[in-house]
């Protein structure tokens, strides 16, 4: 009999997690949780809890995080089986026999920590020896101080390729290739990995070593400037944030984190007094790496090298991002001057300058609308249309639905100022501005009255449409913002069409000197105001009317073109049955989803006016 997930789950029924972590950690009750110093790292703040519902303890910190299991292994220092059978005789439980497989891993695994820590001791005294002496000066170039070498636990690996096992004689061979520290070849052949390079240990969040990271002294020809471990049982570099271990208490400090590109950065930062920094590990940010950033803030810092080359990671590494967006979940960009790294950037103009630049990010949602906009000439329409199909692109792939919708209004709106930008006042003959000039009465010419009459009088249209229609009558200048918008509007619904039409004309034959240019009150009669809708009601706050003007529109076009989408699939079901089918599932929930945004809109904005009566 084996251990099965059946009989761990009856175990952790049996055992309060709390009262066992009590033992040797103080809880204070929080809530429904307990609270504690986090017990596998220096913390002066809470920041563990323990949730006896759930059945787990985690730390904000440092990320720990696991069972009642989980905290007889790492913080009691038990095997696996050890754990399980003193958990067992607490519960009264008879211990199955346990699986050798799973045994054997997290035996392992920890046998394999005594591998990396002992080859770091070895890279340590290498450094202080006479082999080191290049090395040490090399970081002595660079202007490492002595006590950040001690702090990162900077090494040397020797040229040799058969240094290690001399080193390490207590570990076999097959241990010291199954930690990442020797290769082994299809011919048998074994070598060091890490030769005549500066090393520096990379660490769990609890501090463990579990691989290395080597620096060449000169960079040649053919000769990998950085080599990281691969990964191996102990490291997942995709899972592994360099320096998180340090970085999480400071960051609880600073209320920030920064990532950036390479451990040497780290290094430069956390010497110029910056300890909240940590970075990825040769990849760009994998979606694990981003989940241990939000949990330590919520808007974690990216700060990447202002040449393409570190654009480019940016962008990568939004687009990892924005899937994952969620309430008070996001990212900022730093972006550093072309061609210097932080080390450079802090020995030219000092700490202050990169702590201006950290006290001023730019956001994602600014830094994705840059890049789109600055990344090719936007001297065509084709051009133009196809800025905004990046940008719709990028919006497409957010999964949560309301930071979907803002994203794609902002988006939007800023589109459309940049690809059709005001036009300056056209004076016809006829036309109050023509006939009478800024200073005299601006009544509204006859054309303008005629296009104003086709949109008052209306047609079968709804109550949000006909209230959006008035509110640009009352506020001409937000027409020409949303003149996309509202053309695709009138392609999607014939109902809407000739009324949008008309606004869009009236649009370009008004007089724009007019505060109220269309319902000018020597011109025609603005339409009745319905004060469900601020852009309807006076008195409001001209950026808040636009606000709610911009929400309504977009929730007007949005649901057509889901109607539309969804005709279209269904129309190809005979050739694609299953995917139309899914693709139906996916707009049917996109449209509950808008459908209750109507509701909720409208319910929103039913507040003010039971508030009046």
């Amino acid at each position: 009999m084996t251990i099965t997930p059946q009989w761990k789950d009856e175990l952790r029924a049996r055992i309060t997690l709390s009262s066992v972590i009590m033992r040797t950690t103080k809880l204070t009750k929080a809530g429904r949780e307990w609270k504690a110093c986090c017990p596998f790292h220096d913390e002066k703040s809470p920041s563990f809890t323990v949730n006896d519902q759930k059945g787990f303890y985690h730390c904000f910190g440092c990320g720990a995080h696991g069972d009642v299991i989980g905290w007889m292994i790492e913080q009691r220092g038990l095997s696996f089986i050890d754990a399980i059978k003193e958990l067992a005789a607490e519960a009264g439980m008879e211990v199955p026999a346990p699986d050798p497989v799973a045994a054997q891993r997290a035996e392992k695994r920890a046998s394999l920590v005594d591998v990396t820590e002992a080859a770091q001791q070895w890279f340590v005294d290498n450094l202080r020896g006479p082999e080191g002496r290049e090395a040490l000066e090399y970081l002595k170039r660079r202007e490492l101080k002595p006590e950040t070498l001690r702090e990162f636990g900077f090494g040397y690996a020797p040229e040799s390729k058969q240094a290690l096992p001399t080193a390490l004689p207590g570990f076999d061979e097959a241990m010291l290739v199954e930690s990442g520290m020797r290769i082994a070849t299809e011919d048998g052949t074994k070598y060091d990995r890490f030769r005549g390079r500066v090393m520096l240990p990379i660490q769990d969040a609890r501090g463990r070593v579990i691989a290395f990271g080597g620096r060449i002294l000169q960079d040649r020809d053919g000769v990998a400037k950085y080599l990281n471990s691969p990964d191996t049982p102990l490291f997942d570099k995709g899972r592994t944030l360099y320096n998180l271990h340090r970085a999480a208490p400071a960051s609880r400090q600073s209320g920030r984190v920064v990532v950036v590109e390479g451990y040497m950065d780290v290094v430069a930062l956390a010497q110029a007094g910056f300890g909240d920094a940590v970075a990825p590990l040769g990849t760009a940010l994998t979606e694990m790496q981003l989940e241990m950033l939000w949990r330590m803030v919520e808007v974690p810092v990216l700060c990447f090298d202002g040449d393409a080359a570190g654009q480019k990671a940016a962008m990568r590494a939004i687009g990892r991002a924005l899937p994952l967006l969620a309430p008070m979940r996001s990212l900022s960009i730093v972006r550093l001057p072309a061609g210097l790294d932080p080390d450079d950037l802090i020995n030219r103009d000092g700490v202050g300058a990169m702590e201006r630049l950290l006290a001023e990010p730019t956001s994602l949602l600014d830094f994705l609308w840059q890049y789109e906009r600055d990344a090719l000439p936007l001297e065509s329409p084709e051009a133009k249309a196809g800025l905004k199909a990046r940008l719709m692109a990028h919006v497409d792939t957010i999964q949560d639905r309301d930071i979907q919708a803002l994203y794609r209004r902002e988006l939007l709106d800023r589109f459309s100022a940049f690809a059709y930008p005001p036009r300056p006042p056209r004076a016809r003959p006829g036309s109050a501005s023509w006939r009478t000039g800024p200073s005299q009465s601006r009544g509204l010419s006859p054309e303008a009255r005629s296009a104003l009459q086709a949109i008052t009088v209306g047609g079968q249209r709804s109550d949000l449409l006909d209230a959006v229609l008035a509110g640009f009558l009352r506020h001409p200048g937000e027409i020409e913002r949303h003149a996309e918008a509202l053309s695709s509007l009138a392609r999607l619904d014939p109902k809407a069409a000739p009324a949008i039409e008309s606004l869009i004309e009236l649009s370009e034959t008004l007089d724009s000197r007019g505060e109220t240019a269309i319902s000018h009150p020597q011109g025609y009669p603005a339409p009745p105001v319905d004060i469900r809708y601020a852009f309807l009601r006076d008195g409001i706050p001209p950026g808040e009317a636009r606000e709610e003007l911009a929400e309504a529109v977009s929730l007007l076009v949005e649901k057509p073109a889901l109607e539309d989408a969804m005709a279209a699939t269904i129309a190809r079901f005979d050739e694609d049955p299953e995917g139309s089918i899914a693709e139906q599932i996916r707009l049917r929930q996109q449209l509950t989803t808008v459908d209750e945004r109507l509701k909720a809109f409208g319910r929103r904005k039913a507040a003010p006016a039971a508030g009046t009566e």
